[in-house]
């Protein structure tokens, strides 16, 4: 007799699943075999639709084409905006200045008024003509309660934009010849007034009444103008020009600016980017950005680093350099008032990265945003002590962004809660709404926002307008994103299919040396008027088609009728597709979803995967 044992047997296999509902924008960084389940090492032109979801981004039309380079966009409150394309700036059709850089401006509003930098001529746009600022700027009074050839009390700074500058006199009895301070005189003509007994100021014309000798800097009157009418008060005000060789230039070649002031109000400009003095900035008049005291200026850090751009952290102007100054680089400074004077004095000095790109400065929330040679960087606080730092917030997308070319050129915009960067026909996304945080061990913040990478897109600059994300190519057509999602229309960039995909990363299981065979793929996709997927495998780098489906997910819509994508069906929530696959015997493999047919959007809620682990995996 045979006695029964118990033989051990083969475990059957255990059936294994993968999903994704929580979509995370892209992992460009990682391989593919390292990245998150919920980020993609591709996904092509998708972007969040609610947070952890994703659909194909909107297209962009051609609204009209303009003669140059599209070099910025410029709001007025209450009059029509202007846009600069190549050397002139355009109001509606009309061309209102012929003038201007060919490169990139900014624009800031002060008092019913908009003031342009663009690096060649600081301009000035009322609502009707673009003006010089230099042409018809304030004139200080350097100088009141002055004897005829000495003294006086000081009383504002010259004007480094424009060369005339008023003084005021006491008179005497006898004194015909009048000292002015800067000399030699401009040809300008000299302009005199003389006050009178019921305090009005009457002019008199040069060679009438006065001679003026322009290398001495002296004013002769034909007879003195004689001791004040109203007591203690200054009787003779002279405007004269003096021209220091290089002083205009030092505001009109500035490219970079932001509105700040004392306790952090944005009353002043402040200005920077000079070719010459790379590490000077300036800052205007209370609410006046047509006056530049010669004296009212900051001289940050070495002299061969560069201040790059502004950032306002807690009511305070943070001044971006380059990344000459060795690894302190964001110079802080506060506005107070001291003898009824403003200034401007540092109050700290922040580790980080130097910034790289002038136009890439943004707020995503409240936080910062730069653009650095090692990616998109923020200004946050530390938790412990307070202080600043500068950190890291595209490190899922720098596989990709640090490969570009001419980082310096990128453009940056806010829209809706995210960040766009562009660069060469590319955008890279942050998303506000989607930030996680990568070491809660951390003394500070080291949060990274979700990515989003996007092609097609040939921004040179970009704004808002009527609500809508809009842009300028450097062969000067002014283009507009669409910005309702459920309209099929929308999905076309001028006319052309808009590729979108969403790729998982590499699925190796619980145990990456044992066979898989991948038998189910299932997507939960965003019904539409029109719409649809195909799916593919991956499988020792080679890609296969696993199914296709255009039909199931549509639905009706009398308002968006399409009769080549006509269906009776009413059902608008997400449609499961799918079908049995066989992938056999891989140690891994990966999946791609896409959409690339015109007018089609595509978005995704869930993503199912099937597999079995057996054997040991020999390849």
């Amino acid at each position: 007799m045979f006695k029964q044992t118990n033989m051990p047997r083969a475990s059957a296999p255990t059936l294994s699943q993968v999903k994704i509902d929580t979509f995370l924008g892209a992992d460009l960084t990682n391989s593919p075999a390292n990245a998150d389940e919920n980020r993609s090492p591709d996904c092509e032109n998708m972007i969040r639709d609610v947070p952890g979801k994703v659909r194909k981004r909107m297209g962009w039309q051609v609204k009209r084409t303009l003669d140059g380079r599209i070099n910025g966009y410029h709001a007025l409150m209450g009059h029509d905006p202007l846009v600069h394309a190549g050397t002139k700036l355009y109001k509606g059709d009309s061309v209102v200045y012929s003038d201007a850089n060919d490169a990139r401006s900014r624009s800031w509003e002060f008092g019913e008024k908009l003031y342009i930098a663009d690096g060649k001529a600081m301009l000035c746009y009322d609502g009707t003509a673009v003006t010089r600022v230099d042409a018809d700027a304030y004139i200080p009074t350097l100088t009141i309660a002055r004897a005829p050839n000495i003294g006086g009390e000081e009383y504002e700074n010259a004007n480094l934009i424009s060369p005339k500058y008023r003084e005021q006199f006491l008179g005497t009895e006898n004194d015909k010849v009048y000292q002015m301070s800067l000399v030699p005189l401009d040809s300008t003509p000299v302009e005199v007034e003389l006050l009178q007994a019921d305090g009005s100021w009457k002019p008199m014309a040069e060679n009438s009444g006065f001679t003026v000798n322009r290398t001495a800097g002296t004013v002769t009157f034909t007879t003195a103008p004689g001791v004040s009418p109203v007591a203690g008060q200054d009787n003779v005000k002279i405007t004269a020009s003096h021209t220091v060789e290089g002083y205009a230039d030092r505001i009109n070649k500035c490219r970079i600016g932001i509105q700040f002031g004392v306790n952090g109000a944005t009353d002043r400009l402040f200005l920077s980017g000079s070719p010459q003095l790379i590490n000077y900035d300036w800052y205007s008049g209370l609410n006046d950005p047509t006056y530049w005291g010669d004296q009212a200026y900051s001289v940050l850090g070495q002299s061969d680093s560069a201040i790059v751009g502004y950032s306002i952290v807690n009511a305070r102007l943070a001044a971006h350099k380059d990344s000459t100054d060795s690894d302190r680089n964001v110079i802080v400074r506060e506005g107070t008032l001291v003898d009824n004077k403003p200034a401007f004095r540092i109050v700290n000095i922040l580790q980080g990265e130097g910034a790289v790109a002038p136009y890439s400065f943004g707020y995503l929330g409240t936080e910062p945003l730069f653009l650095t040679k090692l990616g998109v960087y923020a200004i946050t606080a530390q938790d412990i002590t307070g202080e600043k730092y500068s950190q890291s917030r595209s490190f899922f997308l720098n596989g990709k962004l640090l490969e570009e070319n001419g980082l310096e050129e990128a453009f940056a915009l806010v829209y809706k809660d995210m960040y766009w960067l562009c660069l060469n026909g590319r955008a890279y996304i942050l998303d506000g709404l989607q930030a996680t945080q990568t070491d809660r061990s951390a003394p500070y913040s080291t949060r990274q926002y979700a990515g989003f990478y996007c092609t097609n897109i040939p921004a040179r600059v970009l704004w808002e307008q009527d609500g809508a994300l809009w842009f300028g190519t450097a062969d000067g057509r002014l283009c507009a994103f669409a910005n309702e999602p459920s309209d099929p229309l929308n999905y076309n960039d001028n006319g052309e299919a808009i590729y979108a995909c969403w790729r998982t990363p590499d699925l190796s299981g619980r145990t990456f040396y044992r066979n898989k065979t991948f038998s189910r793929f299932y997507v939960a996709l965003a019904s539409a008027l029109a719409t649809g997927v195909r799916a593919w495998g991956r499988v020792a780098g080679i890609w296969e088609e696993l199914f296709s489906d255009f039909v199931t997910a549509r639905y009706f819509s009398y308002a968006h009728l399409i009769y080549s994508k006509f269906t009776y069906s009413n059902d608008d929530t997400p449609r499961t597709l799918g079908d049995k696959i066989r992938l056999k015997k891989v140690d891994k493999a990966g999946f791609k979803v896409e959409n690339g047919v015109l007018n089609e959007p595509f978005g995704l809620d869930s993503i199912g995967i099937e597999f079995v682990e057996t054997g040991y995996y020999r390849a």
